[in-house]
């Protein structure tokens, strides 16, 4: 028996991603059963088809892509995807045959048996958690954690070999990488108050949003290549445009980071941005973009935080 799996293992200063079932491979037809006749029978149809392959969902090119990582030079063993789902162990079995048969260097999981999987990010100091079930991802974002609700519609769309030698990943910005303290305002007040705001706002740079830290995380990895060579490239696509950008370059600059590219948009659609980018995922916190967005690229909705649940855990922090 290989003992590798019992040796200590520190997930310090690894890239951990988490991943639900439905992110990684298309169950659509499955959840259709669990959806319409129960967990019973979702479970009977998982065992009874073990043996038949899983087609590629819309987040297996991004963990592809993201696994190869650990194969480059000075990036080995530093990206970490784990299996994190509300399957039992015995409706599993399917998904890890599917795992074993495309290759995925795979080899951890959360398996919940229903219950949330909230509780686990944390403890398995998850850096990006992707599901289809809103209820954990909108936990996870009140625990400071970046999480998407990944759009299953497009799945048949999407290019499974498509640049697994550079990961593209594209974010909005008001909402995501930002606070929405402005996207606040431009919602009750109206666009001339959003742009007087940034205006007069333009050399404070805005607070960070819930997937902050997830860019400041790609950037650090980003610097140990030139930038010609770098495997991961990154773009922040945006309905912003000027006087509203100022603001935008001055708080990436003020953090340090690096974006490659940047489209103000406007009101252009983004769905055709992103397309040309060849995103291996987009984060939007609105449906409106995301859901056009995933006919073309894999995307994921962030949700907003709860804001009574984040400052209890801001004070605590800060305690």
């Amino acid at each position: 028996m290989d003992g590798g799996c019992f040796m200590a293992y520190d997930l310090e200063n690894k890239l951990v991603v988490g991943v639900s079932s439905r992110t990684l491979f298309d169950l659509t037809f499955e959840t259709k059963i669990f959806e319409e006749e129960g967990m019973e029978a979702y479970s009977r149809y998982q065992v009874e088809h073990e043996d038949e392959l899983l087609r590629p969902g819309p987040g297996f090119p991004l963990v592809r892509a993201l696994l190869h990582l650990n194969e480059l030079p000075g990036m080995e063993g530093r990206v970490e995807v784990i299996i994190m789902s509300r399957n039992s162990p015995d409706t599993s079995l399917r998904v890890f045959k599917a795992i074993k048969n495309y290759g995925l260097r795979i080899t951890r999981a959360v398996l919940s048996g229903g219950a949330s999987l909230a509780p686990y990010l944390t403890a398995f100091k998850t850096d990006l958690f992707l599901s289809a079930w809103e209820e954990d991802v909108q936990r996870a974002i009140d625990s400071n954690i970046a999480a998407g609700i990944i759009c299953t519609e497009g799945i048949s769309t999407y290019d499974c070999d498509h640049r697994i030698r550079q990961i593209r990943v594209a974010f909005d910005g008001d909402a995501v990488l930002f606070s929405d303290e402005s996207e606040r305002i431009f919602q009750e007040q109206g666009l001339e108050a959003f742009e007087e705001n940034e205006r007069r706002n333009a050399g404070n740079p805005l607070q960070a949003g819930p997937f902050a830290k997830f860019l400041k995380t790609l950037s650090e990895l980003q610097n140990n290549y030139p930038e010609e060579e770098s495997p991961i490239r990154t773009a922040l696509v945006t309905t912003r445009c000027a006087p509203a950008h100022e603001r935008v370059i001055r708080t990436l600059r003020a953090w340090d980071v690096r974006i490659d590219e940047v489209f103000f948009l406007g009101g252009i659609r983004k769905k055709d941005v992103l397309h040309a980018f060849g995103a291996h995922i987009f984060f939007d916190d609105q449906s409106a973009h995301t859901l056009p967005a995933s006919e073309v690229v894999p995307a994921a909705r962030v949700p907003y935080r709860n804001r009574e649940t984040f400052g209890e855990i801001e004070a605590k922090d800060s305690s």
